[in-house]
């Protein structure tokens, strides 16, 4: 399980999404949230949008992996889809802040399941750019997001890696590079026994 998390407008979802795009082993989870969906926004694919009722539901029936109430909306992993995945074999990548990125090393039971990636912006005045050039929220709105990043980036050294994200073309690279190393573990390779032995008659 790969968990991108970043400040809002750093970039975690256009680096996520485009790193499954070259990578036919990994799967996006699709969260659940009960914000408004934006423009261009499709559901079942950026999000599934549901009522606070039903989100409150599924906490309450278990079905969420991990769950957070972020400006004002509650986001959620759903629980099936990931551990149908994982049992295929794939490695699943998780688009969520610091609170998600705990629950979810928190329910797998192991944080050897989990690799945690936190990405920064170059500055904060790029992010505040960012944020602005996104067109997706109102003055007030960014100003809440900036103010909200001083505490998420307080939360950095909990992650595996860490990185800033100048270009997203790099950004790419450093993250293939993390996904390569991290399949070449001793651990990850479940076949290596048998491979050994193999080897050795």
């Amino acid at each position: 399980m790969l968990v991108l998390s970043s400040p809002s407008g750093a970039g975690k979802t256009t680096l996520s999404k485009k790193l499954v795009e070259l990578d036919s082993n990994l799967i996006m989870s699709t969260s659940f949230t009960t914000r408004t969906k934006r423009v261009g926004e499709k559901d079942g694919q950026d999000y599934h949008f549901v009522k606070v009722g039903d989100f409150k539901e599924m906490i309450g029936e278990n079905q969420l992996l991990e769950y957070a109430l972020v400006f004002g909306n509650y986001y959620g992993t759903p629980r099936l889809p990931v551990e149908k995945y994982l049992a295929q074999g794939k490695d699943v990548v998780f688009d969520i802040d610091w609170q998600g990125a705990q629950q979810l090393a928190q329910q797998k039971g192991s944080v050897e399941d989990v690799v945690s990636v936190f990405i920064l912006p170059p500055s904060a005045s790029e992010l505040e750019s960012r944020l602005k050039s996104r067109n997706q929220d109102s003055i007030s709105e960014v100003e809440s997001r900036m103010s909200q990043a001083a505490s998420e980036l307080s939360h950095y050294d909990e992650y595996n890696y860490i990185m800033v994200n100048n270009e997203i073309e790099e950004s790419i690279k450093t993250l293939k590079a993390i996904v390569k190393a991290e399949r070449l573990k001793t651990s990850r390779q479940t076949d290596l026994h048998k491979f050994v032995e193999s080897l050795t008659g």
